[in-house]
């Protein structure tokens, strides 16, 4: 079942989400509704917090990514081919390597990029969908869409890396996010 995403300006993107149990009502179905949700809006990665709910889970799919770079580009990220996965109460350990520079964007804040600065690599503990527990250092494009969905689940959005001025400058596009004054090709839902 598709989701509406959640728009810029509601709540409960700023809310520091829940861990979870395996007895949380429905999960294999939210799961499962969170990647329909996100491939219909051609994401490549979805947090709880973006489809109304309060708990740490996010899905990504770094794959989309490297299907739609030519070869020449393919070799500039060492995580290719990258990952379907699910994470569940998901924690940072560690960030290491250089900081780079990324274009971003959000199915929260639609039609607004921005070049982004993040940690080359993260280590996460987090569990799978089976509640299987983990701990991982992923790499890459891969690593820059884990912690994209991670600050989802922490209350923070790419936009807070933003310097304040550029900040100051898309208040008004953020406005109209937050107001239902954007067309996009998916269901969203706006702040009351």
């Amino acid at each position: 079942m598709l989701l509406p995403i959640v728009a810029y300006g509601d709540p409960i993107l700023r809310m520091v989400c829940k861990d979870i149990d395996p007895d949380y009502p429905n999960l294999s179905g939210l799961i499962e509704d969170m990647w329909e949700t996100m491939y219909y809006s051609n994401g490549v990665g979805l947090a709880a917090p973006q489809v109304n709910y309060d708990i740490r889970l996010f899905v990504i799919d770094s794959t989309q990514i490297f299907t739609n770079l030519d070869e020449d580009e393919k070799d500039k990220y060492p995580d290719g081919p990258g990952i379907k996965q699910v994470f569940i109460n998901a924690h940072v350990k560690e960030l290491h390597g250089e900081d780079w520079t990324y274009n971003e964007g959000c199915l929260s804040i639609p039609k607004i990029r921005e070049d982004i600065t993040r940690s080359e690599e993260v280590t996460l503990e987090y569990l799978d969908e089976n509640f299987q527990s983990f701990t991982k250092t992923f790499i890459g494009v891969t690593a820059r869409v884990i912690l994209h969905e991670y600050d989802h689940i922490d209350g923070k959005l790419f936009i807070d890396y933003l310097k304040p001025l550029k900040r100051k400058l898309l208040k008004g596009k953020l406005d109209d996010i937050s107001r239902g004054k954007i067309n996009v090709d998916y269901k969203m839902s706006f702040p009351k």
